[in-house]
């Protein structure tokens, strides 16, 4: 049996949130899409290890006591003295919510395949990773791709969330460094958002066809905001609605979905039922300022689940 569900590899941020438009009032709080998405999994019961490194500062003690209080597993975190944790302040206006980042240098984007010796991916049954990994420095997208190969030597499950930031690197680059990464991946998780940058085209079942054109083999959950999310398991399609809430802050939104429906996987749920679950589970995350406050926890999915 293995002794993690999920391990998650990222660059965790520390997040200052606009509280009310107008206002320069900011909330601390935490983000980075994979921390997010770790911590939603542990609070949906599943075992959970972070990967990454902080720097050995205020930011970085905070992010190690918040994965601990949350019962991620920490014995992958390196602590780096002659460099900074990552930052981002979040403002929000009538087109939605815009991101300033101050992550150039970070520990996260310092790491290496050297940083994934302690062997916990090999101990998981699913590996987590996303697109801004491969996006923040080349170490990092070199040690994303050392990490899936080592998921995949070992039959570890290998989930990709696109998770596309263009401010990071050229569309091309993009592009090509993705298709390479889906082709890996036993689970992708784009969001329509990022494919119609990839792809040109705001259609769902093109854009579906140009992930399986691109090279994924696996199963391909596409996700569609209000309107739900469509899986593809390379056989049949099959749409699953949202939950219609009132949003206040979609920040983390997306993390909630990928770690919440690793979790009900690896609980048993099939696709359908675990896709479900992850659509209800991303709408309850918007209902408050944050990437990680708002996160739901299990009791509170399955109360509107049977509501």
């Amino acid at each position: 049996m293995a002794d993690f569900d999920i391990v998650a590899l990222g660059e965790p941020l520390v997040e200052l949130n606009q509280t009310s438009q107008g206002q320069l009032q900011y909330l601390q709080g935490f983000g980075g899409d994979t921390s997010n998405a770790v911590i939603a999994a542990a609070r949906q019961g599943a075992r959970c290890a972070y990967l990454t490194r902080v720097g050995d500062d205020t930011f970085g003690a905070q992010f190690l006591a918040l994965w601990q209080a949350e019962g991620v597993d920490t014995s992958g975190v390196e602590v780096d003295a002659s460099a900074h944790t990552g930052l981002y302040f979040v403002q929000h206006g009538p087109d939605g919510h815009a991101f300033s980042y101050l992550r150039r240098g970070s520990a996260a984007s310092l790491m290496t395949p050297a940083s994934l010796a302690g062997g916990q991916i090999e101990r998981a049954r699913f590996l987590h990773v996303s697109g801004i990994s491969l996006a923040i420095s080349t170490s990092a997208c070199d040690t994303v791709f050392a990490a899936m190969a080592r998921a995949r030597a070992s039959g570890v499950e290998v989930s990709l969330d696109s998770n596309l930031r263009l401010r990071l690197w050229p569309l091309d680059r993009a592009r090509a460094t993705l298709r390479e990464a889906l082709r890996h991946a036993t689970l992708f998780l784009p969001s329509m958002d990022d494919m119609q940058h990839l792809t040109g085209n705001d259609d769902p079942e093109r854009t579906l066809d140009w992930i399986r054109d691109a090279g994924a083999t696996g199963v391909v959950v596409l996700k569609l905001g209000k309107d739900g999310s469509i899986i593809d398991d390379g056989k049949t399609r099959t749409p699953v609605a949202a939950l219609r809430v009132d949003a206040v802050d979609a920040t983390g939104a997306g993390d909630c979905f990928a770690g919440s429906l690793l979790a009900r996987r690896c609980q048993g749920d099939d696709w359908a039922d675990a896709v479900r679950y992850a659509n209800v589970a991303a709408a309850l995350s918007t209902l408050g300022y944050g990437a990680v406050n708002p996160l739901p926890r299990a009791e509170q999915v399955l109360a509107k689940l049977k509501g």
